[in-house]
């Protein structure tokens, strides 16, 4: 055994998959990555060049060339869309399953109904059809206005208020009688039921929710749970490394959205913070799972900001230099993303994309592990790295990258 990390840099994309023309035609000529590095051209990411970026991406442009001692290849989404929480599930096993996509609105009657099943007071917020519910005098229910219509539906609440403890129970409330990817319940201190409200919008006409971060709720104390449909985190790679015995460590988004018991959580969003945490955990962990989001780069997609997309990129490659020599002997780290969020598309919505894998082993070069048909991929190749039993999805390349051929034998 050994170290195995995996280092998610959220959204970065690299290029179109081939279902977008239908499936999502908004997506087509989406390549987060290259258009980052033809909308900034300056931009310096040596290490993220050398572990095989461009191989991924599968052309150069200008200085930026082909690697060719990289291990590399690039995986496809096996869910539905392009979503954070979807994706993260994905990665660490879980077989995605076909959610619905459909505005709040058209269930806000059976989940009123359920709510006040299970004990909370409900009223309704807004003009028929275009309503909110407010629970408890502290708290909303509506659609998520960040993810793709329709995708998931949000609590929000003030901590002042509502315990997080029945923040969650309302969430599960939720959850328990609706078919959306994601129920995300969540909450802050210090803002009022009326500041929630006033972040009250409507979106492509018939989705009606609060905008989080303009409700403040982000600003102090944020608790947030990710309730997704039809996850069983007992079939994930970083539950079975439990019952094994074997060390997982979450940094950044993952210890959000991954459920496992570990004292090695570290939430948070600042790059630079996360990257030093990463590094931490690698010197102080000599086997386990090391599972980190950069969430920054998203922020940066969601805002159709090239430049400040590559300042992250250029923040993460510079921390790499860190990182890498940590990973030794027979330790694997594999950087990838999750999906796209292609700043010059001409939208702030996730992009259905492929992902880069970039994956660095010592003394192992020119390997290609093909273009996967899904995230989980890399959650098999770790169960297959720690001889543990596989997750519920995917299948592992990790002969590839211990005996694999070298590219063009």
């Amino acid at each position: 055994m050994g170290k195995f990390g995996v280092i998610v840099l959220d959204s970065f994309g690299v290029g179109a998959m081939d279902d977008v023309p239908e499936v999502r035609p908004d997506d087509i000529g989406a390549n987060t990555a290259l258009n980052i590095i033809k909308a900034v051209p300056q931009i310096k990411i040596p290490n993220l060049i050398k572990l095989g970026l461009m191989n991924s991406i599968g052309e150069e442009r200008g200085n930026f060339k082909f690697s060719n001692s990289a291990n590399w290849g690039t995986s496809n989404l096996m869910h539905h869309g392009a979503d954070s929480y979807l994706a993260h599930q994905e990665i660490m096993g879980t077989k995605p399953k076909m959610p619905l996509l459909q505005p709040f609105n058209e269930v806000i009657d059976i989940v009123e109904a359920q709510i006040k099943k299970d004990g909370f007071e409900v009223k309704r917020y807004g003009d028929p059809g275009y309503q909110l519910l407010l629970v408890n005098n502290c708290a909303t229910v509506g659609d998520n206005l960040e993810a793709d219509p329709g995708q998931v539906y949000n609590v929000t609440a003030t901590l002042d208020e509502m315990p997080f403890e029945e923040i969650t129970r309302l969430g599960e409330s939720v959850r328990s009688v609706v078919k959306v990817s994601r129920v995300i319940a969540f909450g802050g201190r210090d803002v009022t039921l009326k500041e929630i409200l006033n972040a009250r919008k409507i979106e492509h006409e018939k989705y009606v929710g609060v905008s989080a971060p303009e409700s403040g709720v982000y600003n102090k104390d944020y608790h947030v749970i990710h309730l997704g449909y039809g996850i069983n985190p007992k079939v994930q790679l970083p539950q079975i490394l439990q019952r094994n015995g074997i060390d997982v460590a979450l940094v950044g988004k993952t210890s959000d959205i991954i459920n496992v018991k570990t004292d090695r959580r570290f939430p948070g969003v600042d790059t630079n913070y996360l990257f030093d945490k990463f590094i931490d955990q690698s010197k102080d962990m000599k086997d386990g799972l090391l599972f980190m989001n950069i969430q920054e780069t998203d922020l940066a997609g969601h805002a159709e900001d090239p430049v400040s997309y590559a300042d992250v990129l250029e923040k993460a490659d510079k921390k790499l230099s860190e990182v890498l020599p940590l990973y030794t002997g027979d330790d694997i780290l594999i950087v990838m993303a999750d999906h796209g969020d292609d700043p010059t598309i001409g939208f702030s919505l996730h992009t259905r994309e492929r992902t880069p894998l970039l994956i660095y082993k010592e003394g192992t070069t020119n390997k290609y592990v093909g273009d996967r048909p899904t995230l989980s991929d890399v959650g098999a190749t770790g169960a297959d790295y720690f001889n543990v039993e596989a997750p519920e999805n995917g299948n592992s390349f990790l002969h590839r990258i211990i005996d694999g051929t070298n590219i063009g034998d």
